[in-house]
């Protein structure tokens, strides 16, 4: 299951349409980062580069150029090299980028000088991010000033540059058929991943123990590493929101966090649940947490074709401001506590984001500065929470410490939406069936 060199070809045409006359756009691949020393960090390709191509390796630029003659996708790349394949790797080589990855040219990248600033010689407009790699703009500059160099015998540089994000992450936000089918398997496997941490959980085990649970069933389904760095909180660690550490002891009593997601094909699920170490939730505990419940599935109602991407959100916090109020948490009249914000100590965060190659994925929220609509073919995380601080002495210390979220993954259909993780259980019932399990083999 991954995306087909036709789908890539249609992004490409797609894209092209878009550009203005004359033009070429310029893309460059993912560079390596040093992890320690002479070691790398696992490499994974820029998002850009590869919705547009697949092509994974590093060293690597494409060049679009609507209406050339010999070939409108061009690719420089490493060349085969028998020393270097044997300690790092097979490589495609401008051959593998034409026969494999549908490259109309490809040469090797120690040419690139001298062809790339070729091609983009004669071109009116020129389509590149700058800003987001100084050392690839600073190459990108030199070519084309070598070019105005030349313009006294008759060399023709371009007069503009564009930003190609603009085009090309509008199109990364509307996901094909295909692309939902290998999300939607991203994020079963996540909630396999989820089930089992629930069924693993048990006083005394460490954060990472329970972490190391979902990495072995992400790529046990062939998803090779988790979409962003998983966030395992237990009893107050639950509080931080992008706690990262993973390092503490779980204890009976507490509840544990675990935001956790798999890249599958390049592609991100998200789901965060939030269940009881010792197998059953307290009662305080779910009294807070039915709220964090009804929020989202008030939001999730929320997510439809036509409805303004800020709905849910508005949906979500109406429901949790409710629920602080009743629990005493906050005083006063909803509507006022919303319109002042009285709810920002327990409640931070927007209630969701868009998804898709990256976690965070890219797509403008508003439009002329109104919330955009949502259209089918979009993916939305929906990420209702409640944080009780533990040194929150303006709540009753019962409260305090207890930290949940509730996050799924929903695509946008033409008649409502479409829950791509509704595998895992968010019910207490269900969740409290699956976290008991360990105590029952006990």
């Amino acid at each position: 299951m991954s995306i087909s060199r036709q789908e890539f070809a249609r992004r490409r045409r797609t894209l092209m349409a878009q550009m203005e006359e004359n033009s070429i756009a310029i893309l460059p691949a993912a560079p390596e980062r040093t992890r320690n020393r002479d070691v790398e960090h696992p490499y994974r390709q820029d998002s850009d580069f590869w919705y547009l191509s697949g092509f994974p390796e590093p060293e690597a630029v494409m060049a679009l150029i609507p209406g050339r003659e010999h070939g409108e996708f061009v690719v420089f790349c490493r060349e085969r090299d028998r020393t270097m394949e044997i300690w790092n790797g097979y490589r495609a080589g401008p051959e593998g980028a034409v026969e494999k990855y549908g490259a109309d040219d490809a040469f090797p990248i120690s040419d690139i000088n001298e062809i790339l600033t070729g091609l983009i010689e004669g071109r009116e407009r020129v389509y590149y991010d700058l800003g987001r790699d100084a050392e690839f703009d600073r190459q990108v500059m030199n070519w084309v000033n070598s070019i105005r160099a030349k313009v006294r015998t008759g060399a023709h540089p371009p007069g503009e540059f564009l930003a190609l994000t603009h085009l090309l992450h509008d199109m990364r936000l509307y996901k094909s058929a295909a692309e939902l089918k290998v999300m939607r398997r991203a994020g079963e496997i996540a909630a396999a991943a989820h089930i089992r941490a629930m069924r693993a959980v048990h006083p005394g085990m460490y954060e990472y123990q329970l972490e190391a649970e979902y990495l072995h069933e992400f790529m046990r389904h062939g998803a090779r590493s988790p979409a962003y760095p998983s966030i395992v909180g237990g009893g107050a660690n639950a509080c931080i929101l992008h706690y990262i550490e993973n390092s503490e002891k779980l204890r009976d009593g507490d509840l544990v966090l675990v935001d956790a997601g798999c890249e599958y094909h390049s592609y991100a699920s998200d789901i965060t649940r939030t269940f009881p170490v010792g197998g059953r939730f307290s009662r305080d505990q779910q009294a807070l947490y039915e709220v964090v419940l009804a929020a989202q599935e008030a939001a999730i109602e929320e997510v439809r074709p036509g409805q303004h991407w800020n709905a849910f959100h508005e949906a979500a916090l109406t429901v949790l401001t409710q629920g602080l109020r009743d629990l005493g948490l906050l005083k006063g009249e909803v509507s006022e506590l919303i319109e002042t914000e009285a709810y920002r100590p327990f409640f931070m965060h927007r209630t969701g984001h868009w998804l898709g190659l990256d976690v965070h994925d890219v797509g403008d929220y508003k439009v002329h500065d109104a919330w955009r609509v949502l259209e089918p073919g979009m993916v939305v995380t929906v990420e209702p929470g409640l944080y009780i601080a533990p040194d929150d002495t303006s709540v009753d210390s019962r409260w305090r410490g207890i930290g949940i979220r509730i996050e799924d993954d929903v695509a946008v259909t033409r008649d409502g939406h479409d829950i791509l993780t509704i595998d895992v259980p968010k019910r207490v019932a269900d969740i409290e069936a699956l976290t008991s399990e360990v105590r029952k083999r006990a």
